[in-house]
């Protein structure tokens, strides 16, 4: 037990400056890498070599790269978007199609929150539900609606997180996308039940609603993830929802109600990504740059961040002439999360390929799938939580779970890519976000934090019941 604490005390030590002292991600990452290079300088892991030295680097270059070619033109994209009001013109566009607050509530946290903030992340989507929400429902209402219809979608940034967790567990991100999106399926149930009865719904009919578009959500998600890809997984099945929505509305309405001129960039957004899937599945053309670690490899060509590039750079051109390209704000944005991320890739790759995980891999492998499950889902969801990230909760997880010698090794990977997805998505960046923009009072933020860890710790409970569900009999 003493070899296994002190080669996972850099994890423990991230985890305790988060929580306990309350210091901020990147400042505990450093404090944790600086701790596992001593730890593995001392002897505690295996022997120090150029060979073990250089694949660290090498990985840790090729991952972030990975991560930082869609994050900055993602924020790029994000800046242009906020000054040019589409958030808020889409949050007007809900309010006109004039529907029961049911209805309102299913298109907007199985429809357009999953539909926007897969496209970019960021936390960007609740922009445009926060007001919203806050002037359907009431004030406490409308922040928790927003919230568990944020903490429904771990698949933002055009799926990163799920890319950068199948780079880690060596497995297909088709195969990671299909298995995490069974895995979330009652995730994604519970969470907009709860958004509905945070809106007061108690009547029947709604709630057989919600099994029905929760269904079509979950059997879109799974279907794209499997066949095309996790990249576009998340935003096909938010419009899928959305469109169906909206096919209802102009059935009732007889009258079609207008996509707004200023939100023109995230159609021009999904039209490019769907133009270059087809693309890539049609040619294979992704495959023509490949850039290859010691244990990953990356098609630069098949990133997400080309689309957001592409689109942002158009933006940049309509707009840029009056305002100038946003370097600044930019490289405000960025440099915390990349640097962030960076250290949290880079303790991951010592611990992997120093022997760090040994022993835990040791401990992993000598529980059943009973006892397994929830370890894996409670390891993963706080892993998330205090990252505030799902590609910072995989890059401390995920390795541990790719060297199992299990049969269930893309089952675990998923429990590892949806807990600490959904962990993420309900941690103290996204809830600062949020009272932000709803000029919360100390009052109003105390309680959305404790609805919010609640959520968490929820979303565990049912990822690790659906793992020893699957293990069981699978």
């Amino acid at each position: 037990m003493a070899p296994l604490l002190l080669q996972m005390s850099p994890i423990g030590l991230v985890i305790a400056l988060i929580l306990i002292m309350r210091r901020p991600p990147v400042q505990a990452a450093l404090a944790g890498v600086a701790l596992v290079f001593v730890l593995w300088v001392s002897g505690a892991a295996g022997p120090l070599s150029v060979a073990i030295t250089t694949a660290i680097f090498q990985d840790t270059a090729i991952l972030l790269l990975s991560t930082a070619c869609v994050i900055v033109p993602g924020l790029a994209f994000v800046i242009f978007v906020e000054r040019g009001g589409a958030p808020q013109a889409i949050g007007d566009w809900v309010k006109e199609l004039g529907w029961t607050p049911p209805a309102q509530v299913l298109f907007i946290v199985l429809g357009l929150a999953p539909l926007l903030e897969s496209m970019t992340g960021f936390g960007v989507s609740l922009i445009a539900t926060v007001p919203l929400l806050m002037g359907l429902f009431t004030r406490q209402s409308g922040m928790k609606i927003a919230l568990a219809g944020m903490v429904i979608m771990p698949w933002g940034t055009l799926g990163l997180a799920t890319v950068i967790g199948a780079l880690l567990a060596d497995l297909p991100p088709e195969t990671l996308g299909s298995h995490s999106a069974l895995i979330s399926a009652p995730v994604f149930l519970c969470l907009a039940a709860i958004a509905l009865w945070q809106a007061g719904v108690r009547t029947v009919a709604p709630w057989l609603g919600l099994m029905m578009v929760t269904a079509l959500f979950v059997a879109v998600l799974y279907g794209v993830n499997r066949w095309i890809g996790p990249e576009v997984s998340g935003v096909l099945a938010g419009l899928a929802v959305a469109g169906v929505g909206l096919g209802i509305s102009f059935f009732q309405r007889k009258k079609r109600v207008r996509w707004p001129s200023a939100a023109w960039p995230y159609l021009a957004l999904l039209g490019v990504i769907v133009a270059s899937r087809g693309l890539f599945v049609l040619t294979g053309w992704d495959a023509l740059w490949i850039v290859k670690g010691e244990h990953v490899s990356w098609k630069p060509l098949a990133s997400p961040g080309l689309a957001l590039l592409i689109v942002t750079l158009l933006m940049s051109i309509k707009d840029g002439a009056a305002t100038g390209f946003p370097w600044r704000p930019l490289f405000n944005r960025a440099r915390f999360p990349v640097s962030t991320i960076f250290l949290f890739l880079l303790l991951s790759q010592v611990m992997v390929n120093a022997g760090f995980l040994l022993e835990a891999q040791h401990t992993l492998q000598s529980l059943s799938g009973v006892s397994l499950a929830p370890t894996i889902a409670v390891l993963a969801g706080i892993a998330g939580y205090v990252t505030g990230s799902n590609v910072g909760g995989n890059t401390l997880v995920m390795p541990s779970i790719a060297a199992l010698a299990t049969g269930h090794g893309p089952w675990l990977a998923a429990m590892v890519n949806s807990a600490a997805g959904h962990g993420a998505l309900g941690s103290l960046s996204i809830l600062s976000l949020i009272t932000g923009l709803a000029g919360a009072n100390r009052q109003e933020e105390h309680t959305l934090i404790r609805f919010a860890f609640g959520l968490v710790c929820l979303n565990i409970a049912i990822v690790a019941a659906a793992g020893v569900v699957l293990l069981y009999f699978l």
